[in-house]
């Protein structure tokens, strides 16, 4: 008799700045067991968190704090477990962020500044293909003309993390281009990211959240 595998645990990380719903959604078409919340012990204990974020740069990094999210992502990084970022909750991973005039300082888990896109047509909105790296396990098993959806006018454009440790890995780093080109998203150890939205990119985001879900 084969056994049952116990679905993974994710919360959605809730700190008003995020589309949790949808990301609720397509998380649990995955098989995951998925919660919405802000409570710090199931934040900490789940087998994988993700944080979304939708707005300005500086209001997520508030909202964020106010709710212990700093606190609670940098505690799971140091304890080896997984969190994804998606949109603007991949942007505060950076070190700042600039939008509107006003500069703010993110989580600094990767150096980079977040930046108006250099662009004709600003926001950035629509389907994009992206340029990830073929040892890839975050586009694992997706073709190369995939699709994702964008929904952004701020972007990393330039990445200047290296690693000159050869017993550490260097982070995986996916581009996209609207106008220039941009950070679409980065795997760096338990710490994944997208710019773009994989709950609203149909079945090659599905894919994209197996894949992530299938490393828990």
């Amino acid at each position: 008799m084969e056994l049952m595998s116990t679905p993974k645990k994710v919360v959605v990380f809730d700190y008003g700045f995020g589309n949790v719903r949808s990301a609720e959604r397509a998380l649990a078409r995955t098989g995951a067991e998925v919660e919405i919340t802000r409570d710090f012990d199931a934040a900490m204990n789940a087998d994988g968190l993700l944080v979304p974020g939708v707005g300005a740069f500086a209001a997520c990094m508030r909202g964020l704090k106010q709710a212990r999210g700093d606190w609670i992502i940098d505690r799971r990084l140091s304890g080896g477990r997984p969190v994804m970022g998606i949109c603007v909750g991949m942007q505060i991973l950076f070190a700042r962020g600039i939008e509107h005039g006003e500069e703010a300082e993110g989580l600094d888990e990767w150096p980079g500044t977040v930046a108006p896109l250099e662009a004709d047509v600003v926001p950035h909105m629509g389907w994009n293909t992206v340029e990830a790296p073929a040892d890839s396990e975050l586009f694992a098993g997706l073709d190369a003309d995939a699709r994702f959806y964008f929904v952004h006018s701020y972007a990393v454009h330039d990445w200047n993390m290296e690693t000159h440790n050869p017993a550490m890995h260097a982070p995986k780093v996916t581009w996209a281009t609207h106008g220039k080109p941009f950070v679409a998203a980065v795997e760096n150890g338990v710490l994944w990211a997208t710019q773009f939205h994989p709950e609203k990119s149909g079945d090659a985001g599905a894919q994209l959240l197996n894949n992530w879900i299938g490393t828990l």
